[in-house]
């Protein structure tokens, strides 16, 4: 079977016992950032269906031995695993009388397909619970000290995915009524190659071009960098910076640099933190970089040490003040 990992074939509980499937939300990617009846229910499994973001490259160690990891997780444009394919892997290991969590990253019911995954338990008869985990949503702007609602400023948030800008009629009408409102805050999750036509149709719509903008890219992890700037600067930002997925979009004056003070530690000025792109994703505008991921790590925080402008100009370019990258530590031991 493409993409299964593992020790052997798992086991069933009962011979004629049907299993169950819990849907897993992995939350932003720290293992420490699971709920306690998610890591319950891994450590139960016979089996994991597991994303490619959320914790799932840390769990091996929580799983019991003869557990099987299946890995169906998608990157930009290559999904090995079609959506129904998941579906029936799903009801086929239950049907086996096998423990199934399907380990998703973030929150199953938010942006997730988490509700098709119901369905298809339900429409065979499997028993199927639904866990809920941090949204990326949520968690990543926080990691990079952008509070999504913050009191005077923005009093509701607006959650889409960059499919919805980068179809063919553009952003919906309740999408660019949000972007339109400065009392709301705007998170586009899968936004990277969205960005140019969901920034166009934002400015063609009337949204002013000062608008704050924050992309947060790898959330919670020692990679984690943000790049702020504004609507209109914001696509020849991200090519500068090689804006790679995964990244959060936050588009409102929540993201306004100094909302909450100082700005949160910075990581060592190290190329693979404010230098090109670093994930597999293809940057806006420009050609993928294909390099390998380094190991995941739960480093601790380095000591606080600000960027200088100086140090930020190969990365931003010197022609754009406006954007400003910085390198984020892992928030708390994990994400």
């Amino acid at each position: 079977m493409t993409g299964v990992q593992g020790g052997g074939t798992p086991g069933a509980r009962g011979q004629g016992t049907a299993g169950r499937v819990a849907l897993v939300g992995g939350g932003p990617g720290p293992l420490d950032l699971l709920t306690v009846r998610a890591l319950r229910l891994l450590r139960a499994a016979d089996v994991v269906i597991a994303d490619r973001l959320g914790p799932a490259a840390d769990i091996r160690a929580e799983l019991r031995p003869g557990a099987l990891v299946i890995d169906v997780g998608k990157t930009p444009g290559h999904h090995p695993v079609p959506q129904d394919r998941i579906g029936t892997l799903l009801v086929e290991h239950a049907r086996a009388g096998r423990a199934v969590v399907r380990l998703k990253g973030g929150d199953p019911f938010v942006l997730g397909r988490g509700g098709e995954e119901v369905l298809a338990c339900r429409a065979a008869g499997i028993e199927v619970e639904v866990v809920p985990g941090i949204s990326s949503a949520l968690a990543v702007p926080q990691a990079a000290d952008v509070p999504v609602t913050h009191r005077g400023v923005a009093a509701g948030v607006h959650v889409v995915s960059g499919h919805d800008a980068a179809g063919p009629h553009g952003p919906s009408v309740a999408t660019l009524a949000a972007l339109a409102d400065d009392t709301l805050t705007t998170v586009v999750l899968m936004g990277v190659g969205a960005l140019p036509a969901l920034v166009g149709a934002a400015l063609a719509h009337g949204v002013p071009g000062e608008r704050p903008v924050a992309i947060v890219e790898n959330g919670h992890t020692p990679r984690q960098r943000t790049t702020r700037t504004t609507l209109e600067r914001a696509v020849r930002a991200a090519e500068e910076a090689q804006v790679r997925s995964p990244a959060v979009i936050v588009i409102g004056e929540v993201a306004r640099p100094g909302l909450l003070g100082a700005e949160a530690p910075a990581l060592e000025e190290e190329p693979a933190v404010l230098g090109a792109g670093v994930l597999a994703g293809a940057p806006v505008g420009l050609s993928a970089v294909p390099l390998a991921p380094p190991a995941v790590t739960l480093a601790p925080p380095v000591a606080p040490r600000a960027p200088s402008v100086a140090s930020l100009a190969p990365t931003v370019g010197s022609a754009d003040a406006s954007a400003l990258v910085t390198g984020l530590s892992a928030t708390g031991p994990g994400a």
